[in-house]
């Protein structure tokens, strides 16, 4: 599959900013669990806050696979920044460009764009993940606002967000089809950011607690119709998915190349273990997989633009790359021996960014669900 002009330029381009830019401070970010308000500012003014919204819009009118890139290449030297921009594009703007009018497409896709404003998207609750149906927020419009209660987790960009797309009931009777989706701002009457979470990695990117408190939010935030926000998080997490897919692959890239680079460095038995048979395995096996995810990412980045069915392919790639990440960044980390437990070298972080792969945006259990149902249902 080769890349265009215009996608060899952005990976380039994304290419240059992560090393340039990102790779410095990634280790600092992480132990000091700061979120890179500075970079994300940065990257507003490079187009890569902007990836998926059109270009009357404000955003750059590129590609998913431009858009899957620039992910891969930011992941490759810092999942948190990776993971922050993957939010704020594909959880944060989507759900405006897929359901948004086009009053609310031209108030609020320009500033999101621009970088002006972080974007986030909060779905998940305390006892409703992927089960979907036990939300417990709830919506009720009273004359001009809707009034919301309920509490939100795991929202990432959270802290920093100004503007989410956040899921409640409207009808709980109707179950998930009671759901429905709002643009809520940070500074609306109700709205308040509850726990900042501590988390084993992607320390730099943040992820909050949600809480609404009778919030207050105009009618004319509704995004979509009543009862549709089920249909909107679920073509939301579609393209959330090939983003993650695209990040785990990006980790996996940068952990196998700090693998090769220390194999090279490291004397045993008076030679470097890159010479020893069961490292160049380790390398093989790294080097074969992380092509076939690449492949599996910009392929169901093709499928999106296309226009074409994309559900079942996209949980594959998710599955598939962030199963990949874990297995690749655990022999990365057996390479560096000892030393690879140690924060003196990145294989460790790309270890612990892994992990979220396969959990983020639905688990491993429930991609494989997805893939079955969509196998199955003929």
């Amino acid at each position: 599959m080769e890349l265009t002009e215009e996608q060899q330029m952005i990976q380039e381009t994304a290419r240059r900013f992560a090393e340039s830019e990102v790779q410095p401070i990634a280790a600092e970010i992480d132990q000091m669990g700061k979120y890179p308000l500075e970079l994300i500012e940065k990257m507003g003014g490079m187009g890569f806050l902007g990836l998926v919204v059109p270009a009357e819009y404000g955003g750059t009118g590129t590609d998913t696979v431009c858009y899957s890139i620039v992910i891969e290449e930011l992941s490759r030297v810092c999942g948190s920044t990776g993971l922050s921009v993957a939010a704020h594009n594909s959880l944060g703007s989507a759900p405006i460009c897929i359901a948004g009018t086009e009053e609310q497409k031209s108030k609020y896709l320009p500033e999101i764009s621009s970088g002006e404003a972080v974007a986030a998207f909060g779905l998940t609750e305390p006892q409703a993940g992927s089960d979907a149906s036990r939300t417990q927020t709830r919506a009720v419009l009273k004359g001009d606002k809707y009034i919301l209660n309920g509490t939100k987790v795991y929202v990432t960009n959270g802290g920093h967000a100004r503007y989410m797309v956040m899921t409640a009931m409207t009808q709980p009777e109707k179950g998930v089809h009671g759901i429905s989706a709002f643009i809520v701002h940070n500074d609306f009457p109700g709205f308040k950011i509850g726990t900042h979470e501590k988390k084993l990695g992607v320390r730099a990117s943040s992820t909050t607690e949600i809480v609404f408190e009778d919030c207050e939010v105009p009618k004319e935030n509704l995004l979509g119709n009543e009862g549709e926000g089920f249909k909107i998080f679920m073509q939301t997490l579609d393209g959330g998915r090939i983003s993650i897919g695209a990040m785990a692959l990006g980790i996996a890239q940068g952990a196998m190349e700090a693998a090769i680079a220390y194999a090279k460095e490291r004397h045993q038995f008076g030679k470097p273990i890159s010479e020893f048979q069961a490292i160049q395995n380790m390398i093989a096996d790294m080097a074969t997989e992380i092509r076939a995810a690449r492949l599996m990412v910009y392929d169901t980045s093709r499928l999106k633009d296309e226009g074409k069915p994309f559900s079942a392919e996209s949980a594959m790639c998710k599955l598939f790359a962030s199963t990949m990440a874990m297995k690749v960044t655990t022999n990365a980390l057996q390479i560096h021996g000892g030393y690879g437990y140690f924060t003196e070298y990145p294989v460790e972080r790309y270890y612990r960014d892994a992990k979220l792969t396969e959990i983020g945006e639905g688990t491993s259990e429930i991609q494989r669900l997805v893939i079955a149902r969509s196998i199955l249902k003929d």
